[in-house]
This record gives structure tokens, sequence and C-alpha cells, in this order.
């Protein structure tokens, strides 16, 4: 018996993704397989599928296919935070990091997955609890950003109830592995492998002295305090603004074990990604001795 009986599809919100669903939509449909879409998209997907909440999709699926880029799979990973749900990433743009295949790889993949030929990637998430009381969950990073026009982010960093390092920066990030190569990297930050558990605390455009990184490890809480001499902070989950944070409020920030599970088929790895992606080379005078 196949794994897949149920196939969740989150969709971009603009790119066209006709081919993609139009493939997904005739493999279930050969398969006996059901399709469930968001309400606001199921109108995009068929008259097949069924629109169900967020809520539902990520339990009811068996399988969540994320269809656009990157921003697309961290809302799909957000949406099954926690589920032991399978999420795929279909391509259908520029290159990404997560996502693991082209739209014209999508029958055979599909296939694999239900034949349970393929592995999975635990992602590890960040999450923190805002004042308002609202909890929000990132796989990629939470940012505390510069408002434009504002003074700088002021922000005294703790970890584990010790006090560490204040930064004075256009913002403070704290990034899992999977956003090591998002915000952190433009920042400075080091390229994590997606397979280290750890998240990363670092300065965007540091005017402190110290303005390092520092890796956690999932164990360790750290604490974010927007000091007296702070700008009114953005709060950025995953690229999305969530809430603003004034001078003298504070954010509290752990990690989240295993909160996603990525689809992996063998065709690519992260360093060919990243490589391609961040268009890595090496030293001028080094590669020219090596022709």
């Amino acid at each position: 018996m196949g794994m897949v009986e149920t196939v969740g599809l989150v969709l971009h919100p603009r790119r066209d993704s006709k081919e993609a669903i139009d493939a997904i939509v005739e493999w279930s449909r050969t398969r006996g397989v059901t399709v469930l879409g968001l309400p606001d998209e199921v109108g995009r997907i068929d008259c097949s599928a069924v629109a169900v909440d967020a809520a539902t999709l990520a339990r009811r699926a068996d399988l969540l296919v994320s269809l656009g880029g990157d921003g697309t799979m961290l809302r799909t990973l957000r949406m099954g935070a926690e589920r032991t749900t399978p999420v795929l990433g279909v391509n259908l743009g520029k290159l990404g990091f997560l996502a693991e295949i082209d739209v014209a790889e999508l029958p055979p993949a599909l296939t694999a997955i239900d034949d349970h030929a393929f592995t999975v990637e635990p992602r590890m998430a960040v999450r923190a609890g805002l004042p308002d009381g609202r909890r929000v969950t990132a796989f990629n990073d939470i940012a505390l950003v510069r408002t434009p026009g504002d003074r700088l982010a002021a922000v005294s960093v703790t970890v584990q109830d010790s006090p560490f390092v204040s930064y004075s920066s256009d913002a403070v990030i704290v990034a899992t592995s999977t956003g090591s190569t998002a915000y952190n990297f433009s920042a400075g930050g080091p390229i994590v492998s997606p397979l280290v558990e750890g998240f990363i605390v670092v300065p965007s455009a540091a005017h402190s002295s110290f303005s390092r990184a520092l890796l956690l490890s999932p164990e360790e809480s750290v604490r974010l305090d927007l000091l007296p001499v702070s700008g009114r902070l953005a709060v950025e989950v995953d690229g999305t603004v969530a809430g603003h944070l004034s001078p003298g409020d504070r954010l509290a920030v752990t990690a989240v074990r295993a909160a996603g599970r990525v689809v992996r088929l063998g065709t690519t790895t992260f360093y060919e990604r990243a490589r391609r992606k961040l268009r890595v080379s090496g030293s001028a005078e080094v590669d020219g001795e090596s022709q």
C-alpha cells in the first residue's frame, strides 16, 4: 500500500502554478489520492480539491507540497510545525535552498514518495513569545530590525540568564541552521549545514566593538532586551513583520527540535545548492593556479 492517501497543496501567491497543479491532480486522480487546498487557493487548483483551513490541511495530509520558492516552503513548514508530515518543495522560479525538485520531476517524485523511496531532513525552528501574548515560530530567523528613520537597535543579549553582549546595529538576528544562508549570511554570519542542531545570534551592520556571531545549542535559551537608547524595532518572522518592540521590551527565544521535515530524494546536496545560489568561488589566485 502506498504512503500517500492525501496531498495538501500550498501555493505561491503570484507565480503560475498551473503546470505543477495539473501534474499533481492527474497523479492523484490515477491513484485515488485526495487533494486538499486552502480556501483562498483552492479555486486555482481544481474543482476536485477539497478546501480546508491550514490546521486541517497540516493534520490530514500525508504529504504537504509547496509550490513556489523558499518563502512558500517556509510558510508550509510553519503550517505543519511540530507535526510528522513531510514537506516536498517544488521550485517554480529562482533556485531555492529548500525546494527539492522542479515541476518536470513531479510525477516520478510523487511516485517515489508513495513508495517510501525518500529520506527526510528534520529542521529545527526558533520560537518566541511577543509582548501581546502571541507566539511566533520561524524556520529561517526571528529578527529585531530597526525602523527606518528611528534610532539603531540597541539590544542586550543574555544566554542562559548570563548577560553576554550588547549590540548597537541595524538588526539583531536569531537564525536557525536552515536560515544561515538567508539574513544571517548577508549580515556576515556563518554558513551552517542544515543537519546541525543549533541557532545563531548575529548583528547586522553593527556599530559595536564586538560584532561576532554566537552559535548556541538547542538546549540554550537567549533573551533579547531592548535598551533605553534603542529605537522602536520590528519583529520579523521569516521576513514578515509580526509585531513591534519598544525600549524596555524583551524577547525570549528558544529552539524547537525537528519542528519540520523536508523531503529529500537525493537529486542535489545542500552544498551544491549553496554554491550555485551564493555564487561561491575560491580565491582568484588559487583558481588561476588550478587551471
